[in-house]
């Protein structure tokens, strides 16, 4: 299911690329939001927690490096997920809290440790400082920030059980005005070992 060659060469520009554990459960509380105030959203990428961004451009991405995401995946179980409170990056990003953080941020630590040249967000944090979170919104006016927190909190918690982690790709997200679809290039299974 990997991109060929010749598909890769008919997408236009270097495609980005992510690895990321979908929260459907999430989708009821935040969609809405979402849709307005995460870009991510725009692009298509639904509710989610970040493993990885930005990874190995899908150009560059061969079938041992699927496989040896499939091994480490595998030795992963699935997580559970719990949100039960909103949480906030300085006054521009607002995002969903996990009780419990150590299982992605594992996660992001044994990709890393697998593929060092992709730190996560290109090294601008590093590993150890990495919180993952469900993003809400970010960069918008602090009182749609606030109405969408205070909406959000009225569908908290938010509980799911993360079974896999996707592999999306799209245009890069540096210096863009305007949405551009990324799409859902395969899945990988935790815990199947």
């Amino acid at each position: 299911m990997s991109p060929s060659a010749g598909s890769a060469s008919k997408l236009r520009g270097p495609q980005e690329t992510a690895l990321l554990l979908p929260v459907p459960g999430a989708e009821r509380a935040v969609a809405e939001h979402r849709r307005r105030l995460d870009s991510a959203a725009a692009d298509g990428i639904p509710a989610h927690l970040t493993v990885l961004h930005p990874f190995v451009p899908l150009e560059a991405l061969r079938a041992r490096d699927h496989d040896r995401l499939e091994a480490l995946f595998a030795d992963e179980p699935p997580i559970s997920y719990a949100g039960r409170r909103t949480g906030w990056f300085g006054g521009q990003v607002l995002y969903i809290a996990l009780d419990d953080a150590s299982p992605v941020r594992r996660l992001t630590e044994q990709v890393v440790a697998a593929f060092p040249d992709h730190p996560p967000y290109g090294g601008a944090i590093p590993l150890e400082d990495v919180m993952p979170h469900l993003t809400i919104g970010h960069d918008r006016p602090l009182s749609e920030l606030l109405a969408a927190e205070h909406a959000v909190a009225a569908h908290l918690p938010v509980e799911d059980r993360l079974d896999h982690v996707e592999l999306w790709s799209g245009p890069a997200l540096a210096g863009r005005t305007s949405p551009k679809p990324w799409r859902h290039v395969r899945s990988y299974r935790l815990g199947t070992r």
